[in-house]
């Protein structure tokens, strides 16, 4: 079972979701869910400079969403899907929680509706 209290501190989940509130760095992970690319290809499709490619990057590094690893001159990003995994946990612990009290509030809408509905007969 998914223990929420011990999942992701605070500064991990703020990270990814910092992370994830921007389009472009959205699309890069897309791109490196397809393999791992040099900076210059992940620039390739943006309409930015190499220097902003890089500030996203390392916003997605902080957050721990890629790895960078460097051979020679070119950075190789790679995606790390493990806090996606996380995130995706605590995601669905709340969707849980949250279904239940729906459910639990229709079953009361429908019990106070019920009397309503027979004295009307």
């Amino acid at each position: 079972m998914f223990d929420i209290m011990n999942a992701l501190q605070p500064e991990t989940l703020d990270r990814v979701f910092q992370a994830l509130g921007h389009p472009v760095r959205r699309q890069i992970l897309v791109r490196l869910a397809h393999g791992a690319a040099t900076v210059t290809e992940i620039a390739e499709p943006f309409d930015l400079s190499l220097n902003a490619i890089s500030k996203h990057l390392k916003v997605l590094e902080r957050a721990c969403l890629i790895r960078r690893q460097v051979t020679g001159r070119e950075h190789y990003c790679s995606i790390n899907p493990q806090p996606l995994a996380e995130v995706s946990n605590w995601l669905t612990y709340y969707q849980a929680f949250w279904t239940s009290r729906f459910d639990a509030m229709e079953q009361e809408i429908i019990a106070t509706k019920r009397p309503k509905l027979l004295h009307r007969e």
